[in-house]
């Protein structure tokens, strides 16, 4: 049984190859052209040819931007290329200003020699009669003389043990002067009291709480100082010192003494008190280099004979820039 092909419609013929056409062929890299299904080769085409446009505007642009970039760095190129002929150009001149700036140093140096001969000149000349000023002076002070304290290098003095006082006078200026010594040509007044002439118990009686309690720390001797200045200074107000009769200038006795301790000294009991008067008045002996004095007075009292200690003050004694007055009657 043989089969036989299909006939062929009427209209239809068998697809032929011309002996001198090739089946169609790709170039390398290129993607053969696909055509949709119902889709013509020239429309394929035609999409070809819109993509590759699309592409080469994409291509243009990136190349404009790479123009652009590219202009920039020529110009910044330009740019420092002039920077660098400026720089040349002032680098060139630059030894000639090094060699004007040698030759000024060396000028300076040349001329720095006899400078410094002449410095060191002056400052002998100066340093020897320092030497003799600071002689005359510490002869003078030695003499007696009350310095300016302006005129006077005190660390170039030389005089007995090294002792040098600052006081001042009435004129309101300071001077030095050898300790205790009287100025025989009384320049500027007398002599304001320096805290050297003071007593101890003067000098802490002219301290503030808080000074006075960095000096010591010692009741007693704060009590005692206090003590002192309810004396001599009226702002004081608490003074519980009474003047005195012949021979007596003032005194304060143990028991008044013992009421004014309790009120200075919030919260201390009638029992410590009385002990504390006690030491108190060992530190007014002590700091007052026993100018003052303790007597027993008896006395009576609702029909009771009893003795107390009593300071005194008395009349005759010295006491640094208080004058020496008899006791009222």
């Amino acid at each position: 049984m043989s089969t036989n092909p299909e006939p062929s419609g009427p209209n239809e013929s068998p697809t032929q190859t011309l002996p001198n056409e090739s089946p169609t062929q790709t170039l390398p890299n290129e993607s053969p052209i696909q055509t949709l299904p119902n889709e013509s080769p020239i429309q394929t085409l035609l999409n070809e040819l819109e993509s590759l446009r699309e592409r080469i505007a994409t291509l243009e642009s990136s190349l404009e931007r790479k123009d652009d970039r590219l202009d920039h760095l020529e110009s910044s190129l330009e740019r420092k290329n002039e920077r660098l002929d400026h720089l040349e150009t002032e680098l060139e001149g630059e030894p000639a200003a090094n060699e004007r700036l040698e030759a000024r140093v060396e000028e300076l140096e040349d001329a720095q020699t006899p400078i410094e001969a002449r410095l060191d000149a002056h400052e002998k000349k100066l340093d020897a009669n320092k030497d003799r000023v600071g002689e005359l002076q510490a002869r003078e002070l030695e003499k007696g003389a009350h310095l300016l304290e302006e005129n006077v290098d005190e660390s170039e003095i030389d005089v007995v043990d090294g002792r040098l006082e600052r006081v001042s006078k009435d004129d309101g200026r300071q001077y030095f002067r050898l300790p205790a010594s009287d100025d025989p040509l009384e320049r500027g007044g007398d002599v304001a009291l320096a805290h050297g002439d003071l007593l101890p118990i003067q000098q802490l009686a002219k301290m503030d709480d808080d000074m006075l309690h960095a000096t010591t720390s010692s009741l007693p001797s704060r009590l005692a100082a206090k003590l002192w200045k309810a004396r001599t200074d009226p702002g004081v107000g608490d003074n519980p010192w009474e003047r005195g009769s012949t021979g007596v200038r003032e005194y304060v006795t143990a028991s008044d003494m013992k009421h004014w301790i309790r009120r200075q000294e919030r919260g201390v009991s009638d029992e410590y008190a009385k002990k504390l008067v006690s030491r108190t008045i060992d530190a007014v002996l002590e700091l007052s280099k026993s100018r003052l004095a303790v007597r027993k007075k008896s006395q009576r009292k609702n029909g009771l004979e009893y003795t107390e200690r009593r300071v005194l003050l008395m009349a005759d004694a010295e006491i640094p820039g208080e004058s020496l007055t008899a006791g009222d009657t």
